[in-house]
């Protein structure tokens, strides 16, 4: 089947047909945490995102490096050249080392993008390993006249840059505008101009993280970080960039700035945004002190949430939106999604339990086809949810006695379901007692199950009945199929 996948472009503001710099090969890199605290629901849209992303190019049979970065120095409190680093803040008022906080809130988030079936990357490479490639990135940039030292910092000189390029060409922001909104900050009089930013900051005594340069005692700017390490794994030239919508500016336009600066040339040939999560309109992120953390989600202790939501119904509410649409929290569109993944789930144990006729009632449309079509509009996973779910009727009335489906048609469904459900879109159909009750349980519940049959193969109605009725009064749904009895725990 020939795939003409398309992805929009934020460069270019348009969508393109996806070509390869190399041919059977993809170099994408997609910026990662700064993991001074717990990953809310506004990390897990960015790792989703790009996660389908990779399960897509992945599926499609192209070789990915996807490099995904941790940010653990120089992203400072109060703006990108000044303040204290988050980590360095967070290991002072705790007593810890710097790299004991990054490694606790590390594990954590591994943690929750494990529960939440995000794949790891290829390369996960820390700001802090990589300072000799920095200083290097540094210097070349410097040797080409965009950058200046000043009282032991360097910084970029964007209105040069500016004079032979353009700045603000991914964000569509024009310098003279920039300019006019750019407030005063402690320290500005290092720099010549207040758009400058910092590749190397000189570290003040109190500050815990610092290591040797040319310039001074200190640490790289946060900007500098993913040029270096993109460049280092990927080359000077490579497919995808991708993060959230907020990341544009002015951090990846001040890549791009670096870029090519140092290497006269620009190294991302895609730059792909998903869009924010908000709450009442408003963006959810640790600024704002509006995040809740994807375990309050897991255990439902947050004041907002109504209930816990399982990891599952996070992934599929992020899903059930196109990637560069925004997403709204509240618990009514969480309980939506989570009676959506549970129908989603019931038509993907019955097509497991369906037995073939000798021929199919009915023609299957081209479902494969129809997804395939989605997932090549830019990863619209909306409309690919939409086609499992008209599959899913075919499925509930084969199930339900209404049509019948040969079993070269229940192959070509369970192929459908495996392909886009499990594979491209991730989701994890978890035992049906999983997030109720242990394996045991539903076990327990299988068992009576049996006796019930057997009651009803030997026409004993009471018992049959009693048993149907009882677990119906305990939230049980129970439904005699003709490929046999189903139960659920409503």
């Amino acid at each position: 089947m020939q795939h003409n996948l398309c992805v929009y472009n934020t460069l270019s503001r348009t969508k393109q047909p996806f070509r390869p710099l190399h041919e059977g090969r993809v170099g994408m890199y997609v910026c990662g945490p700064t993991v001074y605290g717990d990953a809310h629901l506004g990390h897990a849209r960015p790792a989703i995102t790009f996660d389908i992303l990779f399960r897509y190019l992945s599926h499609l049979g192209y070789k990915v490096r996807y490099v995904r970065n941790i940010t653990d120095v120089g992203h400072l409190e109060h703006d990108a050249d000044e303040g204290e680093d988050k980590i360095a803040k967070k290991a002072r008022l705790e007593q810890l080392e710097p790299m004991e906080v990054v490694q606790h809130y590390l594990n954590r988030y591994h943690h929750d993008m494990e529960a939440l079936n995000v794949l790891p990357p290829s390369i996960e490479p820390h700001a802090s390993g990589h300072i000799i490639e920095q200083i290097e990135y540094i210097k070349r940039i410097i040797d080409a006249g965009y950058a200046y030292v000043s009282e032991g910092s360097v910084y970029f000189d964007v209105e040069k840059y500016n004079h032979d390029h353009q700045y603000g060409k991914l964000s569509g922001r024009n310098i003279d505008d920039l300019y006019s909104s750019t407030r005063n900050l402690d320290g500005q009089s290092e720099k010549r101009n207040p758009l400058d930013f910092a590749l190397w900051k000189k570290a003040a005594p109190e500050h815990i993280m610092h290591w040797p340069s040319p310039w001074s005692e200190g640490f790289p700017g946060w900007h500098l970080e993913c040029s270096t390490m993109g460049t280092k794994y990927l080359g000077e030239t490579f497919d995808i960039h991708g993060g959230g919508m907020d990341l544009m500016f002015p951090h990846h336009e001040c890549e791009i700035a670096q870029s090519v600066a140092a290497q006269g040339h620009e190294a991302v040939r895609y730059w792909m945004h998903n869009n924010m999560i908000t709450i009442n309109g408003k963006k959810m992120g640790k600024s704002y002190n509006n995040f809740i953390t994807l375990e309050q989600f897991f255990n439902g202790t947050h004041p907002k949430l109504e209930q816990p939501f399982a990891p599952m119904v996070i992934r599929f509410f992020i899903l059930q939106a196109q990637y560069r649409s925004t997403v709204d929290f509240s618990n009514d569109a969480l309980r939506a999604s989570e009676k959506a993944l549970e129908k989603m789930t019931d038509i993907y144990r019955r097509l497991e339990n369906l037995k073939p006729a000798d021929q199919s009632s009915l023609q299957l449309p081209d479902f494969a086809a129809q997804a395939y079509e989605a997932m090549d509009d830019d990863l619209n996973t909306p409309m690919v949810i939409a086609t499992l779910f008209e599959a899913g009727k075919i499925i509930n009335q084969a199930s339900d006695g209404a049509a019948s489906l040969a079993e070269e048609d229940i192959a070509t469904l369970r192929r459908l379901f495996d392909t886009f459900l499990i594979d491209i879109l991730g989701i994890r159909i978890e035992a049906k007692g999983a997030d109720k009750g242990t394996a045991a349980y539903e076990g327990a519940v299988d068992l009576l199950m049996d006796i019930r049959k057997n009651a009803k193969d030997a026409k004993d109605w009471t018992t049959s009945d009693l048993i149907r009725d009882r677990l119906a009064n305990l939230g049980f749904d129970v439904k005699d199929t003709k490929n046999g009895v189903e139960w659920k725990l409503l």
